[in-house]
C-alpha cells in the first residue's frame, strides 16, 4: 500500500502525465507482491477497456465534436444571447445559458468552457471585464454540463459503479437547471458589483415571435437530452448504443437540417475526437492495475471504517467524502477520480442507504469541479491561457461563483427528492 501511494504521489509532484502516473504505480506494486503474477497486470490493462457499456464515451465524444462543427453550437449561441440581452451582466449570463443548453451535446466541461472563452473572451474584454471574471464566469458555469446529459463524468460513473446511466442522465436535469439559477443570480450580483455591462436601455424586451423563431432553429439540441433519456427509457436503444445514435443524429442534423457539415468540418472533428479519446482511453486502460492494486489492500475497507470511525449519519458521510473529492479533484484528473474512488465510496453510501443515482450526480458535479479549481486544474489553465489571464486573478473573481456551487451541492445533499424525482418519475422508484 504504501509503495502504491509514493509512487503516484512522487510521479504527480514532478508532473508526470496522469495516464503513466497511475500506470507506473500499479506496475510497481504488481512487481513488489511475490504473490500475485506480473501477467496480471497487462490482463488488468486489456480487460479494463473490454466494456460494452464503456462504448458511450468514445460516441459521445465524437457526436459533441460533430455538432460543435455542424451549426447547432451557432444557433445555441442565438438562442441564449436572446435570453440574456436585458439582464445584468448580460454577455456573461450567455455564458451560463450557454453552458446549460450545450450540457447536451458536449458533454465535456473543459470543452465547454474553452469554447465560450474563445466565442465571448473577446467581446468581454472590448466592453470592460477584467480577465479574471472573463475566465471564472466561463470557466465555472461549464460545470452545469457535469450533470446535463450526456455527461461524461456520469457514464464513467455508472460503468465503474454499475448504476443505471438512463437513471444517471434523468438525475443531472433539475440539478443541472439549478446550478443554472444560481450561476446565472451570482452573476447578476457581481456584476452590478463591479458595474459590468448593464442592461441597455433601448434593448426591445423579448417578445414570443423572436423566441420562437430561435426556438424552432435550435430545437434539435434543445431536444438531444430528451430523446437519449426517452430512447433508454423505452428500450429504443441502450446507454452504449445511445452513443452510436448521438453520432447518427449529428450527422443527420448537421448535414441535412442545418446544411452546414462539410467534408472539411468532419475531418476536422474526427481528427479532435481521436485525440480525445486517445487520451481518455489511456488513463482508463492504465486505471486497470491501479484498481486492482486498491482492492487487493482493501483500501476502501481501510478508508470506510476511518470515515465511519467519524460519524454514520448518512447526510455528514457524504459530505465528507464530497469534502475528499474537491480536494482531490485539485490535483488528480476527473476521469481518474472516477474510475478509482467510485469503487470506494460506493459501497459506502449504499450501506447508509443512499441512493446510487443521487450519489454519483454530487460526485460528477465535486470530481468535476477539481478541473476549475487550483492548482493543476485543467479547465482553469485553459481557459486562462486563451485570454492570457494569470491564474491568481482567475480564482479570486471565482470564489463568489465557487461559493454558490457549494450552497447548491449542499441544499442537494439533505433534498435527494430534488435529485431523484425526474428517474423515479420516468423509471419508477
Amino acid at each position: 500500500m504504501s509503495l502504491l501511494l509514493i509512487l503516484f504521489v512522487v510521479l504527480l509532484v514532478i508532473g508526470m502525465p496522469i495516464a503513466f502516473v497511475i500506470g507506473i504505480s500499479g506496475f510497481g506494486f504488481f512487481l513488489s507482491q511475490s504473490m500475485l503474477p506480473f501477467e496480471a497486470a497487462v490482463q488488468m490493462i486489456v480487460l479494463q477497456s473490454q466494456s460494452f457499456a464503456f462504448l458511450a464515451v468514445p460516441f459521445f465524444i465524437f457526436a459533441g465534436n460533430l455538432m460543435n462543427v455542424s451549426g447547432i453550437t451557432d444557433r445555441l449561441l442565438s438562442l441564449a444571447r436572446l435570453l440574456t440581452r436585458r439582464m445584468y451582466g448580460g454577455t456573461a449570463q450567455i455564458s451560463v445559458v450557454m453552458s446549460t443548453l450545450m450540457g447536451g451535446v458536449s458533454g465535456s466541461a473543459t470543452a465547454d468552457a474553452a469554447m465560450e472563452t474563445r466565442i465571448l473572451g473577446p467581446e468581454m474584454m472590448r466592453i470592460g471585464y477584467k480577465k479574471g471574471y472573463i475566465c471564472a464566469v466561463n470557466c465555472i458555469t461549464a460545470l452545469i454540463t457535469a450533470t446535463i446529459p450526456p455527461s461524461l463524468g456520469l457514464i464513467i460513473f455508472g460503468f465503474v459503479g454499475e448504476v443505471s446511466i438512463g437513471r444517471l442522465f434523468a438525475a443531472g436535469l433539475i440539478p443541472g437547471v439549478l446550478m443554472m439559477f444560481f450561476l446565472m443570480t451570482t452573476t447578476s450580483l457581481t456584476s452590478r458589483y463591479h458595474k459590468y455591462d448593464p442592461p441597455k436601455k433601448d434593448a426591445p424586451p423579448l417578445s414570443w415571435k423572436e423566441l420562437f423563431e430561435n426556438l424552432k432553429e435550435s430545437i434539435w439540441a434543445l431536444l438531444f437530452p430528451v430523446i437519449l433519456i426517452v430512447g433508454i427509457r423505452f428500450g429504443v436503444f441502450t446507454p452504449s448504443e445511445s452513443g452510436a445514435f448521438a453520432v447518427v443524429y449529428a450527422l443527420i442534423i448537421g448535414k441535412f437540417v442545418y446544411k452546414e457539415l462539410t467534408w472539411e468540418n468532419f475531418k476536422g472533428a474526427l481528427i479532435t475526437t481521436l485525440k480525445d479519446n486517445g487520451a481518455i482511453m489511456l488513463i482508463i486502460a492504465m486505471s486497470g492495475p491501479f484498481s486492482y492494486a486498491i482492492t487487493w489492500v482493501q483500501a476502501p475497507v481501510v478508508v470506510s471504517k476511518l470515515i465511519f470511525g467519524i460519524t454514520e449519519n448518512p447526510q455528514a458521510l457524504v459530505l465528507i467524502m464530497l469534502g475528499f473529492l474537491f480536494i482531490t479533484g485539485m490535483f488528480v484528473d476527473s476521469n481518474v477520480n472516477f474510475l478509482l474512488l467510485t469503487p470506494i465510496f460506493l459501497p459506502m453510501v449504499k450501506s447508509v442507504g443512499i441512493d446510487p443515482v443521487h450519489f454519483g450526480v454530487l460526485m460528477a458535479t465535486v470530481v468535476t469541479l477539481g478541473v476549475m479549481t487550483p492548482p493543476i486544474g485543467s479547465a482553469l489553465y485553459t481557459v486562462c491561457g486563451i485570454i492570457k489571464c494569470p491564474p491568481e486573478e482567475y480564482t479570486v473573481a471565482a470564489l463568489p461563483f465557487l461559493f454558490a456551487v457549494l450552497v447548491e451541492l449542499t441544499i442537494l445533499t439533505f433534498l435527494p427528492g430534488v435529485v431523484l424525482w425526474i428517474p423515479n418519475m420516468i423509471f419508477g422508484p
